[in-house]
């Protein structure tokens, strides 16, 4: 160990290669992102005459769904492969986007929605897991926080083209349910990205022999239940994804102000309220996924200006909250571009804390179990999720979305030193001063 922080210290900056599985890193992020209906989801619904409370137990189907499918996925992944437990994942999202495409009764989105959780169930952390397996075997471990905030910022430039591309879509189309099709083709792209992935990050265990996967599910499970007793894994955990959490319900509803933020501007050029917009939600999307971009890839250099990184997860933590306060504030107030401003510094601050936290969180970890400790980290953000969807809800429908963000927010900065970091801790995967 006292080897690897003397590494640390000498380390200036990123030092990694960017080597071929580098670009194939940031490659599929960039093409995982191109999900072009992000944007429009909300109005998609609407569009297909589903009333809010449809809608609403549709994100609730969503998210427990993910929940109760993250922990097994995570063995899963540790016990049968990797690389194989992605092609999977994907195979399920393309599935799902066709029958969100041709679906036309609720019951038909529902059963869109559970292959579309367990898509997501079975990615979130598995990527995560291969990335650091990879610079395992490149030893380049102390760069963990430098490289994810890479690979997650060309996430976030596929996100920022997906806007764009998503609004030409609804410009010329005038329709939201097209656009589920048009995002089969980036994942079909994705999926044969996956399957060329060298086959040692597919972990340990390759074949699928009953006496084996039977003993690594043992080891696995055994290992985990001794990872989530250390109060320290599990503080590192809700830290890291509360706020994701929040951050994951606040991008649904600035749909919500964006289109009304659009419909308060001066009718542009001669075109429908649709098409407006799409220009504003299009546009807007691309500056805030851009912004955001950016953040991710110099977490690395903005962590390197503290001494303690469970201060920057700490008072980032608190920061965030205090920002979506300010959003509904102003929202209120029908100041809707300060409310977006604020809104956007909510996701910037989840793109600088996220590659940070989740390095912390990974070398705070057994090397066996990664991938399962990922997600359950993941774990918990949706459980956050599905509980903030309803509650911000709730204050929604009876104080307005403004009030809602400022109550939820106020409530979030309460309960925070639950999971509060010791601030005395030093770091042992990133230098102090680099």
């Amino acid at each position: 160990m006292d080897n690897f922080v003397q590494s640390n210290k000498r380390t200036k900056g990123q030092s990694f290669k960017k080597d071929i599985q580098y670009y194939k890193f940031c490659s599929y992020g960039f093409l995982k992102n191109l999900r072009f209906f992000d944007a429009f989801i909300l109005l998609f619904f609407l569009e297909t005459g589903l009333t809010f409370l449809q809608i609403g137990t549709i994100y609730t189907i969503r998210e427990i769904s993910v929940n109760i499918l993250e922990i097994p996925s995570g063995i899963i992944a540790d016990s049968l492969g990797r690389r194989r437990t992605m092609i999977f994942s994907f195979i399920s999202y393309i599935i799902s986007f066709l029958i969100f495409y041709f679906a036309t009764k609720y019951f038909l989105f529902v059963i869109a929605i559970l292959f579309y959780a367990f898509g997501d169930a079975f990615r979130t952390g598995t990527h995560k897991a291969m990335i650091f397996e990879y610079l395992k075997i490149k030893h380049w471990e102390n760069q963990k926080v430098y490289y994810y905030g890479h690979t997650r910022s060309a996430s976030q430039i596929g996100s920022a083209v997906s806007a764009l591309i998503a609004a030409a879509i609804v410009f010329y189309t005038g329709s939201y349910k097209v656009i589920f099709i048009y995002s089969v083709i980036p994942y079909c792209i994705d999926l044969l990205l996956m399957i060329s992935y060298p086959k040692e990050l597919d972990g340990e265990l390759k074949e699928f022999k009953k006496e084996l996967i039977k003993k690594k599910f043992k080891k696995v499970l055994k290992t985990f239940i001794s990872s989530i007793k250390d109060i320290q894994v599990l503080k590192i955990t809700a830290n890291l994804s509360v706020y994701s959490g929040f951050s994951k319900i606040s991008k649904d509803y600035i749909q919500s102000i964006l289109q009304t933020f659009a419909l308060s501007l001066p009718l542009l050029f001669a075109v429908s309220d649709k098409q407006q917009i799409s220009i504003v939600v299009g546009i807007s999307y691309f500056v805030i996924y851009f912004i955001t971009s950016i953040a991710a890839r110099n977490s690395g250099n903005f962590s390197s200006f503290f001494k303690n990184l469970n201060k920057i997860l700490n008072l980032s933590l608190i920061l965030g909250f205090l920002m979506g306060g300010f959003c509904g504030f102003f929202y209120n107030r029908k100041l809707f571009a300060f409310s977006i401003i604020f809104f956007v510094i909510i996701l910037i601050i989840e793109n600088i804390r996220k590659p940070i936290g989740v390095a912390y969180l990974s070398d705070k970890t057994d090397e066996d179990i990664l991938t399962t400790i990922l997600s359950f980290e993941s774990q918990i953000k949706t459980l956050t999720a599905a509980i903030l969807a309803p509650v911000l809800g709730f204050f929604a429908d009876k104080y307005g979305v403004g009030n809602s963000f400022i109550i939820v927010s106020a409530i979030l900065i309460i309960i925070s030193p639950l999971y509060f970091l010791n601030f005395k801790e030093k770091n042992n995967f990133l230098s102090i001063k680099q």
